[in-house]
Protein backbone atom coordinates (compact mmCIF):
# COMPACT_ATOMS: atom_id res chain seq x y z
CA UNK A 1 0.00 0.00 0.00
CA UNK A 2 1.53 3.31 -1.05
CA UNK A 3 1.39 6.43 1.05
CA UNK A 4 -0.87 9.16 0.48
CA UNK A 5 0.96 11.54 -0.79
CA UNK A 6 2.19 9.72 -3.69
CA UNK A 7 -0.80 8.63 -4.59
CA UNK A 8 -1.70 11.98 -4.58
CA UNK A 9 0.71 13.19 -6.50
CA UNK A 10 -0.06 10.29 -8.92
CA UNK A 11 -3.72 11.31 -9.33
CA UNK A 12 -2.82 14.87 -9.86
CA UNK A 13 0.03 13.97 -13.14
CA UNK A 14 -3.24 11.72 -14.53
CA UNK A 15 -5.41 14.95 -14.05
CA UNK A 16 -2.58 17.15 -15.30
CA UNK A 17 -2.66 14.95 -18.48
CA UNK A 18 -6.38 14.39 -19.56
CA UNK A 19 -7.03 17.52 -18.89
CA UNK A 20 -4.03 18.47 -21.45
CA UNK A 21 -5.23 16.29 -24.15
CA UNK A 22 -9.36 17.55 -23.70
CA UNK A 23 -7.65 21.13 -24.29
CA UNK A 24 -5.53 20.00 -27.05
CA UNK A 25 -8.34 17.64 -28.73
CA UNK A 26 -11.21 20.95 -28.52
CA UNK A 27 -8.49 23.46 -29.76
CA UNK A 28 -7.78 21.11 -32.73
CA UNK A 29 -11.79 20.89 -33.27
CA UNK A 30 -11.87 24.67 -32.67
CA UNK A 31 -9.51 25.18 -34.87
CA UNK A 32 -10.42 23.52 -38.26
CA UNK A 33 -6.87 21.18 -37.71
CA UNK A 34 -8.78 18.14 -36.94
CA UNK A 35 -8.73 16.65 -40.39
CA UNK A 36 -4.59 16.75 -40.15
CA UNK A 37 -5.12 14.21 -38.30
CA UNK A 38 -8.12 12.07 -38.50
CA UNK A 39 -10.86 11.18 -41.40
CA UNK A 40 -13.79 12.34 -41.10
CA UNK A 41 -16.05 9.78 -40.29
CA UNK A 42 -14.02 9.95 -36.92
CA UNK A 43 -14.93 13.60 -36.25
CA UNK A 44 -17.97 13.30 -34.77
CA UNK A 45 -16.87 10.29 -32.61
CA UNK A 46 -13.69 12.72 -31.44
CA UNK A 47 -15.11 16.29 -30.81
CA UNK A 48 -16.94 15.08 -28.16
CA UNK A 49 -14.03 13.28 -26.25
CA UNK A 50 -12.81 16.21 -24.10
CA UNK A 51 -15.99 15.92 -22.33
CA UNK A 52 -15.17 12.59 -20.47
CA UNK A 53 -11.79 13.55 -20.65
CA UNK A 54 -12.20 16.54 -18.68
CA UNK A 55 -14.68 14.34 -16.08
CA UNK A 56 -12.05 11.91 -15.19
CA UNK A 57 -9.64 14.88 -14.72
CA UNK A 58 -11.98 16.54 -12.14
CA UNK A 59 -12.53 13.28 -10.40
CA UNK A 60 -8.98 12.75 -10.07
CA UNK A 61 -7.90 16.16 -9.02
CA UNK A 62 -10.89 16.00 -6.14
CA UNK A 63 -9.83 12.77 -5.08
CA UNK A 64 -5.93 14.11 -4.92
CA UNK A 65 -6.73 17.60 -3.62
CA UNK A 66 -10.04 16.65 -0.78
CA UNK A 67 -10.35 13.01 -0.76
CA UNK A 68 -9.53 11.87 3.04
CA UNK A 69 -6.21 9.84 2.84
CA UNK A 70 -7.91 6.48 4.25
CA UNK A 71 -10.21 6.79 1.09
CA UNK A 72 -7.15 6.92 -1.72
CA UNK A 73 -7.08 3.62 -2.84
CA UNK A 74 -3.60 2.40 -5.31
CA UNK A 75 -5.94 -0.71 -6.90
CA UNK A 76 -4.19 -3.34 -5.09
CA UNK A 77 -0.88 -2.44 -7.06
CA UNK A 78 1.69 -0.04 -5.89
CA UNK A 79 2.24 2.91 -7.20
CA UNK A 80 6.01 3.65 -8.22
CA UNK A 81 7.68 6.30 -5.90
CA UNK A 82 11.04 6.67 -8.38
CA UNK A 83 10.82 10.04 -10.20
CA UNK A 84 12.94 8.29 -13.15
CA UNK A 85 9.78 5.81 -13.69
CA UNK A 86 7.40 8.02 -13.10
CA UNK A 87 9.07 10.40 -15.56
CA UNK A 88 9.26 7.57 -18.37
CA UNK A 89 5.74 6.33 -18.04
CA UNK A 90 3.93 9.63 -17.85
CA UNK A 91 6.94 10.68 -20.71
CA UNK A 92 4.81 8.57 -22.82
CA UNK A 93 1.57 10.68 -22.92
CA UNK A 94 3.33 14.52 -22.41
CA UNK A 95 5.42 13.91 -25.27
CA UNK A 96 3.11 13.59 -28.04
CA UNK A 97 0.93 16.08 -26.13
CA UNK A 98 3.95 18.58 -25.86
CA UNK A 99 4.98 18.14 -29.83
CA UNK A 100 0.86 18.65 -30.66
CA UNK A 101 1.16 21.86 -28.73
CA UNK A 102 4.53 22.82 -30.37
CA UNK A 103 4.69 21.72 -33.55
CA UNK A 104 2.43 23.67 -36.28
CA UNK A 105 -0.54 21.52 -37.60
CA UNK A 106 -0.01 20.77 -41.02
CA UNK A 107 -0.68 18.44 -43.65
CA UNK A 108 1.43 15.24 -44.67
CA UNK A 109 3.78 15.55 -48.00
CA UNK A 110 6.60 14.14 -49.55
CA UNK A 111 8.45 13.55 -46.48
CA UNK A 112 5.25 11.25 -45.01
CA UNK A 113 5.30 10.22 -48.68
CA UNK A 114 9.46 9.21 -48.77
CA UNK A 115 9.25 7.54 -45.33
CA UNK A 116 5.82 5.58 -46.27
CA UNK A 117 6.54 4.54 -49.67
CA UNK A 118 4.86 6.25 -53.01
CA UNK A 119 2.01 3.94 -54.59
CA UNK A 120 1.52 4.11 -58.20
CA UNK A 121 -1.84 2.44 -58.07
CA UNK A 122 -5.03 2.93 -55.86
CA UNK A 123 -4.73 1.55 -52.34
CA UNK A 124 -8.27 0.14 -52.82
CA UNK A 125 -7.95 -1.78 -56.29
CA UNK A 126 -8.34 -5.21 -55.50
CA UNK A 127 -7.16 -6.55 -58.81
CA UNK A 128 -5.58 -5.42 -62.25
CA UNK A 129 -7.34 -7.39 -65.43
CA UNK A 130 -10.54 -7.98 -66.82
CA UNK A 131 -11.75 -10.81 -68.84
CA UNK A 132 -14.36 -8.34 -70.25
CA UNK A 133 -14.70 -4.77 -70.67
CA UNK A 134 -16.67 -3.29 -67.66
CA UNK A 135 -17.51 -6.66 -65.77
CA UNK A 136 -16.06 -7.03 -62.62
CA UNK A 137 -14.02 -10.37 -61.86
CA UNK A 138 -15.39 -10.70 -58.34
CA UNK A 139 -18.10 -8.63 -56.01
CA UNK A 140 -15.45 -6.06 -54.84
CA UNK A 141 -14.26 -4.99 -57.95
CA UNK A 142 -18.46 -4.59 -59.01
CA UNK A 143 -18.19 -0.49 -57.83
CA UNK A 144 -14.69 0.03 -59.83
CA UNK A 145 -16.96 -1.42 -62.80
CA UNK A 146 -19.85 0.38 -62.42
CA UNK A 147 -17.62 3.58 -61.66
CA UNK A 148 -15.74 2.74 -65.23
CA UNK A 149 -18.31 2.45 -67.12
CA UNK A 150 -20.10 6.53 -65.73
CA UNK A 151 -16.45 7.87 -66.45
CA UNK A 152 -15.80 6.42 -69.85
CA UNK A 153 -18.42 8.51 -71.82
CA UNK A 154 -17.25 11.85 -69.80
CA UNK A 155 -15.43 14.39 -72.41
CA UNK A 156 -13.15 14.95 -69.60
CA UNK A 157 -12.88 12.88 -66.90
CA UNK A 158 -12.85 14.84 -63.68
CA UNK A 159 -11.41 13.34 -60.61
CA UNK A 160 -13.53 14.41 -57.72
CA UNK A 161 -11.97 14.95 -54.41
CA UNK A 162 -14.88 13.10 -52.66
CA UNK A 163 -14.34 9.38 -54.88
CA UNK A 164 -10.48 10.41 -55.65
CA UNK A 165 -9.12 7.10 -55.10
CA UNK A 166 -12.57 5.01 -56.46
CA UNK A 167 -11.80 7.17 -59.59
CA UNK A 168 -8.29 6.25 -60.11
CA UNK A 169 -8.81 2.63 -59.72
CA UNK A 170 -11.90 2.28 -61.96
CA UNK A 171 -9.44 3.52 -64.41
CA UNK A 172 -6.47 1.42 -63.24
CA UNK A 173 -8.79 -1.22 -63.80
CA UNK A 174 -9.75 -0.73 -67.20
CA UNK A 175 -7.06 1.39 -67.94
CA UNK A 176 -6.22 0.30 -71.60
CA UNK A 177 -10.22 0.98 -72.20
CA UNK A 178 -9.47 4.13 -70.66
CA UNK A 179 -6.20 4.75 -72.94
CA UNK A 180 -6.00 8.18 -74.84
CA UNK A 181 -8.73 9.86 -72.74
CA UNK A 182 -8.96 13.17 -71.05
CA UNK A 183 -8.32 13.78 -67.46
CA UNK A 184 -8.25 16.62 -64.87
CA UNK A 185 -7.05 16.04 -61.64
CA UNK A 186 -5.22 17.98 -58.40
CA UNK A 187 -2.74 16.78 -56.13
CA UNK A 188 1.15 18.02 -54.34
CA UNK A 189 4.39 17.69 -56.52
CA UNK A 190 6.08 14.05 -55.59
CA UNK A 191 9.75 14.24 -56.88
CA UNK A 192 11.24 10.30 -56.72
CA UNK A 193 13.93 9.57 -58.84
CA UNK A 194 13.10 5.42 -58.19
CA UNK A 195 9.53 6.47 -59.93
CA UNK A 196 10.12 9.23 -62.39
CA UNK A 197 12.38 8.80 -65.48
CA UNK A 198 14.07 11.69 -66.19
CA UNK A 199 13.39 15.42 -65.51
CA UNK A 200 10.47 15.50 -67.43
CA UNK A 201 8.22 13.99 -65.23
CA UNK A 202 7.19 13.90 -61.48
CA UNK A 203 4.47 12.35 -59.11
CA UNK A 204 1.35 13.84 -58.13
CA UNK A 205 0.33 12.32 -55.00
CA UNK A 206 -2.24 12.36 -52.70
CA UNK A 207 -2.42 10.52 -48.97
CA UNK A 208 -5.51 8.25 -48.90
CA UNK A 209 -6.29 8.22 -44.90
CA UNK A 210 -8.82 5.47 -43.52
CA UNK A 211 -9.14 6.42 -39.61
CA UNK A 212 -6.23 9.04 -38.87
CA UNK A 213 -3.19 9.84 -40.52
CA UNK A 214 -1.06 6.99 -38.95
CA UNK A 215 -2.11 4.73 -41.49
CA UNK A 216 -2.72 6.96 -44.55
CA UNK A 217 -1.51 5.41 -47.80
CA UNK A 218 0.41 7.94 -49.94
CA UNK A 219 -0.57 7.43 -53.81
CA UNK A 220 -0.24 9.04 -56.68
CA UNK A 221 -0.13 9.13 -60.70
CA UNK A 222 3.30 9.58 -63.16
CA UNK A 223 2.78 12.86 -65.24
CA UNK A 224 4.90 13.17 -67.90
CA UNK A 225 5.68 16.89 -69.99
CA UNK A 226 6.85 17.47 -73.37
CA UNK A 227 9.55 20.29 -70.38
CA UNK A 228 11.48 19.83 -67.57
CA UNK A 229 9.80 19.92 -64.75
CA UNK A 230 12.16 19.57 -62.31
CA UNK A 231 12.06 23.38 -61.36
CA UNK A 232 8.41 22.88 -60.03
CA UNK A 233 8.49 23.17 -56.16
CA UNK A 234 8.33 20.50 -53.62
CA UNK A 235 4.59 19.86 -52.59
CA UNK A 236 3.46 22.75 -54.52
CA UNK A 237 -0.34 22.06 -55.33
CA UNK A 238 -1.29 21.36 -59.50
CA UNK A 239 -4.15 21.10 -61.37
CA UNK A 240 -3.11 18.89 -64.23
CA UNK A 241 -4.70 18.03 -67.42
CA UNK A 242 -3.85 15.77 -69.97
CA UNK A 243 -4.51 12.20 -71.46
CA UNK A 244 -3.89 9.18 -69.95
CA UNK A 245 -1.33 6.83 -71.12
CA UNK A 246 -1.17 3.47 -69.75
CA UNK A 247 2.62 2.00 -69.50
CA UNK A 248 4.15 -1.07 -68.30
CA UNK A 249 7.13 -0.25 -65.82
CA UNK A 250 9.32 -2.88 -64.00
CA UNK A 251 6.58 -5.71 -64.81
CA UNK A 252 3.80 -3.79 -63.65
CA UNK A 253 1.00 -2.03 -65.66
CA UNK A 254 0.44 1.60 -64.05
CA UNK A 255 -1.40 4.70 -65.92
CA UNK A 256 0.41 7.64 -66.66
CA UNK A 257 -0.95 11.02 -67.54
CA UNK A 258 0.71 13.11 -70.41
CA UNK A 259 0.14 16.74 -69.63
CA UNK A 260 -1.31 19.33 -71.59
CA UNK A 261 -1.96 21.82 -68.78
CA UNK A 262 -0.42 22.15 -65.54
CA UNK A 263 -1.68 25.15 -63.33
CA UNK A 264 -0.53 25.68 -59.77
CA UNK A 265 -3.11 26.24 -57.30
CA UNK A 266 -4.13 27.01 -53.62
CA UNK A 267 -3.54 23.84 -50.91
CA UNK A 268 -7.17 22.30 -50.90
CA UNK A 269 -8.71 23.01 -47.55
CA UNK A 270 -9.08 19.49 -46.80
CA UNK A 271 -5.78 18.24 -48.76
CA UNK A 272 -6.55 14.42 -47.91
CA UNK A 273 -9.20 12.14 -49.65
CA UNK A 274 -10.93 9.16 -47.81
CA UNK A 275 -12.57 5.86 -48.75
CA UNK A 276 -16.19 5.98 -50.14
CA UNK A 277 -18.70 3.64 -49.55
CA UNK A 278 -21.12 4.40 -52.49
CA UNK A 279 -18.79 5.94 -54.99
CA UNK A 280 -21.54 5.49 -57.85
CA UNK A 281 -24.05 7.59 -55.36
CA UNK A 282 -21.65 10.13 -55.01
CA UNK A 283 -21.09 10.28 -58.81
CA UNK A 284 -24.70 10.50 -59.89
CA UNK A 285 -25.29 13.47 -57.42
CA UNK A 286 -22.16 15.14 -58.50
CA UNK A 287 -23.38 14.82 -62.12
CA UNK A 288 -26.71 16.16 -61.64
Amino acid sequence: MNQPLIIRRHYLVRAFILLGLALFIAHLTRSGALYFYIAPRMEPLIRYVPIPLVLMAICLAYQALFQRSAALCDCERPLSASGWKNAAVYGLFLFPLLLGTLLPDQELGSFAAAKKGMSLSSPLLASEQLEEIFKAPDPYNTEFAALAQRLYPEPVIEVKPEIFSETIGAIELFQDKFRGKRIKLSGFVYQDEELIQGAKQFVLGRFLVLCCTADSSPFGVIITSDHPVSGLAKDAWLEVEGIIEPQTRQGKSIITIKAERLSEIERPATPYVYPNGDSIQVWDNISR
